[in-house]
């Protein structure tokens, strides 16, 4: 008996949805798109340069995040090392199909082998996503506030309340893992009986794994300096797409409308409908430029300049690191990867 997918994930209708959402973009956005490319000829290249630094800042940043938050678990990396997992395991997430699993699976597999225990790599990986999405919404509300978009500061403290819960909530599991045992062996109880295997199978692995999420201890210090730089991250992308907008002299939006259309074309790449968030995350951009100000045509310049650098050159650069961890790592040891 083999699994079949449901209808709406089997490759055909994925591929319809695809090509039809590009196709609606293309003849509603035709006029504004002909003019775009005209706008994209001659772009000032010096904003351009500037953009791809932000964009690599932006990078490292998240990089580092993950590298302050390992140290703080007491495994010490490189940080080229660090580096070239973050543009490797980005490239994974954004163009495969199910890439967040492919990234994730990746990212523990060489934390491992830079010799943090399997309860430390997964623990940083969990943190680095709470911190990136608490992130992105403390950003959003702050920026709301500023362009008087949401209510007051009643608004940013219940945004910034609930992202701090959350980390406090996940350093607090951490520290007492012995609260996960319940739920997490009825948990596993439901998925033994569903696979036909014993009650108890795999519930000594499970106790071994909390036991080790016990002895994780982050410091205080680089805890808060990843959340600075997570913060950093985002800010610095934004940076890339503003950047972008003022190298095809789209110079009418301001900064603090275009971090609001920033925050919700990111918010629309955080559902996975197609890899990439090709089509949606460049929709969502385009009408927060146009909301912001922009005309349409300067919109769809500064986010296909955008695209191009934070999609093309990051994800290009990123498969090309990934190839050059990959015979790295099928190398014998003490004979050099070609």
């Amino acid at each position: 008996m083999t699994d079949t997918p449901p209808w709406w994930r089997r490759r055909p209708v994925v591929v319809a949805v695809v090509l039809l959402i590009l196709l609606t973009e293309l003849i509603v956005g035709w006029h504004p798109l002909v003019e775009a490319v005209a706008q994209l000829r001659t772009p000032h290249w010096n904003w351009v340069a500037g953009a791809v630094v932000a964009e690599i800042a932006s990078m490292g940043s998240y990089a580092r995040m993950q590298r302050a938050l390992l140290r703080g678990a007491g495994t010490k990396v490189q940080v080229r090392k660090h580096v070239a997992l973050a543009y490797a395991a980005h490239s994974l997430s954004a163009t495969l199909p199910g890439g967040p699993v492919f990234s994730t699976t990746f990212n523990f597999q060489h934390m491992r082998r830079f010799g943090a225990s399997s309860a430390v790599a997964s623990w940083c990986i969990a943190l680095s996503g709470v911190l990136s999405a608490g992130a992105l919404v403390v950003i959003g509300a702050i920026f709301g506030i500023l362009t008087r978009s949401t209510g007051s500061w009643q608004t940013l403290l219940g945004y910034t309340g609930g992202a701090l819960l959350v980390a406090l909530t996940v350093r607090v599991v951490a520290q007492h893992p012995e609260l996960l045992m319940t739920p997490a062996r009825r948990l596993l109880r439901g998925v033994n009986r569903i696979r036909r295997r014993p009650a108890d199978s795999g519930h000594a692995r499970l106790a071994g794994f909390l036991r080790q999420l016990r002895s994780v201890r982050v410091r205080p210090l680089d805890f808060g300096y990843a959340a600075v730089l997570a913060v950093a991250n985002w800010l610095l992308d934004a940076l890339c797409l503003w950047m972008c907008c003022i190298a095809v002299g789209a110079t009418d939006i301001r900064p603090a409308q275009l971090v609001i259309a920033y925050c919700a074309g990111m918010a629309a790449a955080s559902v996975p409908i197609v890899p990439g968030g090709l089509g949606v995350v460049d929709g969502a951009l385009i009408l927060g430029l146009v909301a912001g100000g922009l005309t349409g045509s300067s919109a769809v310049a500064g986010v296909v300049l955008y695209r191009l650098i934070s999609f093309g050159f990051i994800i290009g650069l990123g498969w090309l690191v990934w190839l050059v961890m990959r015979s790295r790592a099928r190398a014998p040891r003490g004979v050099p990867a070609h």
